[in-house]
């Protein structure tokens, strides 16, 4: 049975968020998410992977082999990084120095040949395409608000060197929150990674629980739960 298109999407965001929930992904979530433009680019180049190796899984799933299904979803992977990381390093050469050689371990992400054998191997192209995009904007999302949290500690600013991403038209985006901030150091060190994502886990978790919680409602002498 197919899953809905609404549970595909709140799967993707929050529900089994890659970042949040699966916790894959890890070593270049934690590496790079220094500031909001080095989360971001990563992020988005991780998204359209997603999204075009779940659409080529999905639409060769009934001509390739049990026996050599990994291996194929490997190639098909591994070309779509390849492709990405010979495009950001022709047009953001600089975001692409930056982020090194977390653009080409791509492939080595588990989420995204995890999803390949999980579900676009299972379902129609559609639904294994809205899969592969709304992962990658969960983990784009929890790239960004971690790369945000730490810059904002770290250098007292949001969105800096967002020319790196957008070019000339960006530099003055700079937002500078603290002016004269000297800078938190453990906020950009690698245990800040590690602690910035713990607080953001705990905040979704809370937020979970209140949902989860059932209303009460009083009709008269009746308690009703909803």
């Amino acid at each position: 049975m197919f899953k809905r298109y609404s549970g595909i999407t709140s799967d993707g965001l929050w529900h089994n968020n890659i970042g949040f929930v699966q916790l894959l992904g890890l070593c270049p979530l934690l590496a790079v998410s220094s500031t909001v433009i080095n989360g971001l680019g990563l992020g988005l180049a991780t998204m359209l992977i997603l999204f075009a190796s779940n659409l080529s899984v999905s639409a060769i799933r009934n001509l390739v082999r049990q026996e050599i299904r990994i291996p194929a979803f490997m190639l098909i992977i591994a070309s779509f990084v390849t492709a990405i990381d010979l495009a950001m390093n022709a047009w953001l050469y600089d975001l692409h120095k930056i982020l090194g050689i977390f653009i080409p371990l791509i492939v080595t992400n588990c989420a995204i040949l995890g999803r390949a054998e999980a579900f676009a191997s299972r379902t129609s192209i559609d639904r294994a395409a809205l899969d592969g995009l709304m992962m990658g904007i969960g983990f784009t999302v929890v790239l960004v608000l971690l790369g945000g949290m730490r810059e904002a500690l770290g250098q007292g600013t949001l969105l800096a060197n967002s020319h790196l991403m957008f070019g000339s038209i960006a530099q003055d985006w700079t937002i500078v929150l603290i002016e004269e901030y000297r800078g938190f150091l453990l906020a950009i060190l690698p245990p800040g990674a590690f602690i910035g994502l713990g607080l953001l886990i705990v905040v979704k978790n809370i937020i979970d629980e209140k949902l989860a919680k059932p209303v009460t409602v009083m009709i008269g002498d009746a308690v009703k739960q909803h």
